[in-house]
């Protein structure tokens, strides 16, 4: 799949912090992960699409309030899950408390990632509220901190109701793109799109 020409164009900056503080401020869960079905589905397709059983270091920008993350901690000797917004980072760290395979920091990306590697990155909802520059930039960070082989999870809202619509399949399309990462696994329905993409790199 290649991106149609006229398709919509990434937001020319990136959505404020003061934004996504406003929604957690209004509301503890803004997009209702906790409650939506279709928001257990995504995730509970993402944990099966997972190809190794398990993973020695996690990196999960983006976390929100931490329940996927909780999901993902059996999977994981360690995760390092990040978000920008402070109420959410406070509301991740009581709901992954009893984890001590889990820590939780605040972070702004692309400017502040971690130094170590990882042997798998899962994004979720996040790469479609970043400029062309700042997209760039955090894709070129990801790559650099994914180990030989390692894995590279995409989890994306498609929005096929409304045309134009910058979503999953834009910002997925990019990051296929990219010559350091292969497709291994694609899911795609009604209501999100997931790839896990590997790095090339063969691992030792």
């Amino acid at each position: 799949m290649t991106r149609a020409e006229g398709d919509a164009a990434p937001p020319e900056t990136t959505v404020s912090l003061d934004y996504f503080t406003g929604l957690y401020l209004a509301k503890d869960d803004p997009w209702d992960v906790a409650t939506k079905w279709h928001n257990q589905r995504k995730y509970a397709v993402t944990l099966a699409s997972l190809p190794r059983e398990r993973y020695r270091s996690c990196y999960e920008p983006g976390a929100s309030i931490g329940l996927f993350t909780r999901m993902l901690a059996p999977r994981c000797d360690a995760i390092l899950a990040t978000d920008s917004v402070e109420e959410a980072v406070q509301q991740a760290r009581e709901n992954v408390a009893d984890l001590p395979n889990v820590t939780v920091e605040r972070a702004m990306v692309p400017a502040e990632m971690p130094d170590a590697g990882f042997d798998l990155v899962v994004i979720g909802d996040l790469l479609y509220y970043l400029s062309s520059d700042d997209l760039d930039a955090f894709l070129s960070g990801l790559t650099a901190r994914l180990e030989p082989g390692g894995d590279l999870v995409c989890l994306h809202f498609r929005d096929r109701e409304n045309g134009g619509t910058y979503d999953g399949f834009n910002v997925h399309e990019i990051v296929a793109a990219r010559p350091e990462l292969e497709r291994v696994v694609r899911h795609e329905d009604e209501w999100f799109l997931l790839d896990v993409f590997r790095s090339r790199a063969a691992a030792p």
